[in-house]
């Protein structure tokens, strides 16, 4: 199965793949170089903070001897991440070794920000001015209902009873990737889409929000601009109200969408309106593996095969549905069946076993997460061995031929096949051949040189 990129990048990733005079201007922002700083391997802070201070080049020799020789893969991965980054401006000395330094953008903006303190551009609004804010379980809550409302409407529109206010054309550079169309046909999910669905939430935002941030050139806005907003955003208060007058009218129009998104809610006062973040906007500046809290799962699967989602939710329901057979729907309990007929069309959809299983662990209801096994393990052994089950037969593009005008040219096209290494099958009494694609041509071009 090829290998699909959905989440290969998170925001750093991006970060590191911009030209360096933008980079350059992303580390003015003290609580840029700060957020890249969170987002470094352990060692790679150390090395950060330990030459925050020194202003001339470090032999990289010398970086090889803070770690011990067991530490030299981690070594190894920091330094390449903060070359990456251009934190790290890599060099050669007189003597051709090599060194490195930190970035003078980038340790300017972060010695100021250690030594003075930094303030961002906007304080919370006063609680006098602003009324009815949500407490952190409600605005979680929201962020969530926000979140899976998009996820409906990126599937189908026809499965949300309110539709988001983010344009179609913004939606349909979301949908690239996870959804196809034919001619007139109704858009279907990609393997990407079906691999899409049973990721976890920040992996899901991390896509959406690189999808975002790679599209902004053909909207007219400055992919650094947006990053750097961005990154801003997450070091704001979940839960508190920030006024929408402090932000630029390219910010307006960003919040809007992000507000779609489930990362910020938009409220409206007498007077004045603001912007709340939630924790989906606090995340963007950590790592992947650091944001994936583990939340409160809702599925129980049985020895029998049967599924039990306690759950309200819609996507829910529809992500069950890719491997399993949905019998019934109560106000807050789906019940299915894991059957093989759901499995092998999860299968030929591009869902792999290991994913189904993951996600089924992942989301295990609190009654059965503290079980070892979560998901019995005849249900995930059945699983793998249906899996394994399509994947005997391998299909592979072939030309058959036939009708030789003699044995000597049969036996010719088959040598010449099989230096190649592209003859799959023979059949000398009747003198039929078939070889792979590509080959072909090798065993076409000795045909015309019989005739």
């Amino acid at each position: 199965m090829p290998e699909v990129r959905i989440i290969a990048k998170n925001f750093m990733d991006m970060v590191a793949s911009m030209p360096a005079m933008k980079l350059d201007k992303l580390y003015e922002n003290g609580f840029i170089c700060e957020a890249i700083l969170r987002s470094l391997p352990p060692l790679g802070k150390k090395y950060v903070l330990q030459l925050l201070h020194i202003d001339v080049p470090v032999a990289a020799k010398l970086l090889e001897e803070w770690v011990l020789p067991d530490g030299y893969t981690k070594h190894r991965v920091a330094i390449d991440r903060l070359v990456q980054l251009r934190v790290f401006v890599e060099a050669v000395d007189r003597k051709n070794d090599k060194t490195y330094k930190l970035n003078p953008t980038f340790q300017k903006s972060l010695q100021q920000l250690l030594v003075h303190g930094g303030t961002l551009p906007r304080e919370p609004m006063p609680s006098n001015i602003t009324v009815r804010l949500p407490n952190l379980e409600d605005l979680e809550a929201y962020a969530l209902q926000q979140w899976e409302c998009f996820l409906l409407q990126l599937i189908s529109s026809s499965l949300v009873e309110k539709p988001s206010n983010i344009s179609s054309s913004l939606m349909k550079v979301f949908q690239r990737r996870l959804l196809s169309q034919r001619d007139k046909e109704a858009p279907k999910l990609t393997e990407s889409g079906f691999q899409f669905l049973l990721m976890e939430t920040n992996a899901q935002l991390w896509y959406i929000i690189r999808e975002y941030i790679s599209n902004s050139e053909e909207r007219g806005v400055d992919a650094a601009d947006l990053i750097s907003f961005m990154l801003e955003l997450s070091f704001h208060v979940i839960g508190e109200a920030y006024n929408i007058n402090s932000l630029t009218d390219f910010q307006r129009s960003i919040i809007r969408d992000l507000a779609d998104l489930g990362l910020v809610k938009l409220q409206q006062g007498r007077k004045e309106s603001w912007f709340i973040p939630t924790k989906l906007a606090t995340n963007l500046s950590v790592s992947l593996a650091d944001s994936s809290s583990r939340k409160e799962g809702f599925v129980v699967v049985e020895t029998n095969f049967r599924v039990y989602a306690y759950s309200t939710s819609r996507l829910h329901c529809e992500i069950l549905r890719l491997f399993s057979k949905v019998e019934y729907q109560l106000p807050n309990l789906i019940v299915g069946a894991i059957t093989k007929e759901s499995l092998y069309n999860a299968f030929e959809n591009g869902i792999t076993a290991e994913q189904i299983i993951s996600f089924l662990q992942q989301n295990a209801h609190p009654r059965v997460a503290d079980r070892t096994p979560t998901v019995p393990e005849n249900v995930t052994d059945q699983i793998r061995l249906w899996e394994s089950d399509l994947n005997r037969v391998e299909m592979t593009e072939a030309y058959y031929y036939d009708e030789f005008p003699s044995r000597d040219v049969f036996e010719g096209a088959c040598d010449t096949a099989r230096e190649w290494n592209g003859l799959l099958w023979e059949d000398s009494k009747k003198m039929h051949m078939v070889v792979k694609t590509g080959v072909h041509t090798y065993v076409r071009e000795y045909l015309r040189s019989q005739k």
